[in-house]
């Protein structure tokens, strides 16, 4: 299921005051009927995720200067999913990876399997490479959360130029 998000307002919903470049600032999503409603405060403003949260987050203004992050090519995603199954150590980033992969339309799920000790494994479509890859379903743990958050960020992002 997709869900439209609006862009960053650079506005502090709280306060109205702009928000300046460098400046921290929290966003919230909330459940509006079937929609969801983002707002942004400042971080003086911010009070704490209300009660009817469905996510938040702290970020950063960024610049004009700054330059813009830019996916790695699908291709090289792709090769890495494929690098990680033969990393046991890592098979919740790569569980990570092919929900992300499933999110840029690289990947489709079909009907997930059980493996032999009944854990759920998700079935993946990848037309590039008219291939069928299978991985368990592998929620990390908290304390692996930012470590593959870190990791992926560092070999799947590049800077724009």
């Amino acid at each position: 299921m997709d869900y439209e998000v609006k862009r960053f307002t650079r506005q502090c919903a709280a306060t109205g005051r702009d928000l300046v470049a460098g400046e921290v600032f929290y966003s919230v999503l909330t459940a509006a009927g079937a929609e969801l409603e983002r707002k942004d405060y400042s971080a003086e403003a911010w009070q704490g995720p209300p009660e009817a949260a469905v996510g938040w987050w702290k970020s950063q203004v960024p610049s004009a200067e700054a330059k813009r992050m830019t996916w790695a090519p699908n291709d090289v995603m792709l090769q890495f999913f494929e690098e990680l199954e033969q990393q046991a150590d890592k098979q919740d980033m790569r569980y990570v990876l092919a929900l992300l992969l499933v999110r840029r339309r690289v990947m489709r799920l079909e009907e997930p399997e059980e493996d032999e000790s009944g854990r759920e494994v998700m079935v993946l479509y990848c037309p590039r490479r008219d291939a069928t890859y299978r991985t368990p379903a592998m929620i990390p743990d908290e304390s692996r959360i930012e470590t593959i958050q870190d990791e992926l960020a560092g070999l799947l992002f590049g800077n724009a130029v």
